[in-house]
């Protein structure tokens, strides 16, 4: 189990893509935290679009935990899917299988010790503040129908100073950490000698 984490925008998704695609499917899932975002019907739209949803308690962890448990243990889980344009969880799941390799991309896997405990390889993705909020402002305005204002004052009032308090502190808990995501080739290269050991050791037995 490989945990991924960093920053908003930081690379992990590239990073994690960039994984999965050379080693394929078969060989490895990917869990991400982002599915796992509490379900609030009890709230209309407005009021969840205020919700902060970069504090570690906006998320469900506890199910993330018990699905990598099944996972490590052989069997299929159901993952929930998480709307971006209702801010809330859909009603549909997404069936992940178990594989040799899984991989935890989210940026906050590491604030949580049960899930940290989990994994056997901790990268931290780490990149400049000022690409990180570009990056989230094209995904959101693009792929998740937000406003510019709304990415903007969103940035400003939870994502920094959530990044600041939670998220850049769990960088001490990285067993590697990689500078610009998928982009740097050499720490690539490292993680993926360490995945093709550990499947050639799996296939082994």
């Amino acid at each position: 189990i490989i945990g991924i984490a960093g920053g908003t925008g930081s690379g992990k998704t590239t990073l994690t893509e960039k994984l999965r695609d050379h080693f394929g499917a078969n060989e490895v899932s990917v869990l991400n935290h982002d599915s796992y975002y509490k379900r609030h019907d009890e709230l209309p739209y407005e009021e969840r679009c205020k919700l902060n949803y970069d504090h570690p308690d906006s998320f469900d962890t506890p199910l993330m935990v018990a699905h990598l448990r099944e996972l490590r243990a052989g069997h299929p889980v159901q993952v929930p899917v998480y709307d971006y344009t209702i801010h809330n969880r859909s009603d549909k799941t997404v069936t992940v299988q178990p594989a040799p390799v899984i991989i935890v991309e989210g940026i906050l896997i590491f604030d949580s010790s049960e899930l940290c405990d989990l994994m056997d390889m901790k990268v931290f993705v780490d990149t400049d503040a000022d690409v990180r909020i570009l990056r989230r402002i094209v995904r959101d305005v693009k792929e998740r129908g937000r406003s510019l204002d709304s990415v903007i004052n969103q940035y400003l009032t939870t994502v920094k100073p959530m990044h600041e308090q939670f998220v850049e502190p769990t960088r001490k808990y990285a067993d590697i950490v990689v500078l610009e995501g998928g982009h740097n080739l050499v720490a690539l290269d490292l993680i993926m000698q360490r995945i093709a050991g550990h499947i050639a050791e799996n296939s082994d037995t």
